[in-house]
């Protein structure tokens, strides 16, 4: 791959084995605020599971968490954390149908292209089971873009991330802000959403 072809998959490509071993402050209150409103044990899909931080936190709780990637580095980088199987899995590709009691995807629907985070949220719709819980964040902004590394991101606001949430079906829709960082350093502001299905 070159990247041209793909920037946001060539830096994690090129980039994975720093990228997982980042100093990387767990959002361990998120966590515990998504993992509280699952029952013990629950099924858990995580995408974009990037170092497999979140995955192995998740474990450590005693839930059932099915990791995944779309970068075949990054999914063996955190292999490597979480001790077993990482499935390299494009966004694009899920096809699960009422699996999964919850979907973690902490920073990684925010390189989904604008056009077709629609079809993304219906896949993931789709893939919990009646009742299920989505946590995502998002870096926010007013339109789409590339930051200083060339990844992709989507940058959305509250009311255009709310209105595709609300029109694809989800219920209970939060999405609250919240200022923090990034990979690349720099001061960043935040959607966190909660969804039901």
């Amino acid at each position: 791959m070159t990247k041209g072809s793909d920037p946001t998959r060539f830096f994690y490509q090129e980039n994975a084995q720093v990228y997982a071993s980042r100093d990387r402050l767990l959002p361990a209150e998120r966590l515990d605020a998504f993992l509280g409103a699952l029952a013990a044990g629950a099924s858990i899909l995580e995408l974009g599971c990037g170092g497999g931080q979140d995955s192995a936190y998740m474990m450590s709780r005693g839930f059932d968490v099915t990791a995944t990637d779309g970068s075949p580095q990054l999914s063996k980088e955190a292999e490597t954390r979480i001790g077993k199987p990482v499935r390299v899995l494009r966004f694009e590709d899920l096809a699960a149908r009422d699996q999964y009691e919850g979907v973690w995807a902490e920073a990684s629907l925010l390189h989904v292209p604008r056009s077709t985070l629609p079809d993304i949220l219906e896949r993931i719709l789709q893939a919990l089971k009646k009742g299920g819980v989505l946590h995502a964040s998002f870096k926010s902004g007013a339109r789409h873009g590339h930051d200083s590394f060339g990844r992709y991101y989507n940058y959305p606001s509250v009311k255009w991330l709310g209105d595709i949430l609300v029109a694809g079906g989800w219920k209970d829709v939060s999405i609250t802000k919240g200022e923090g960082g990034g990979y690349d350093g720099k001061p960043t502001p935040w959607l966190y959403v909660n969804a039901i299905k």
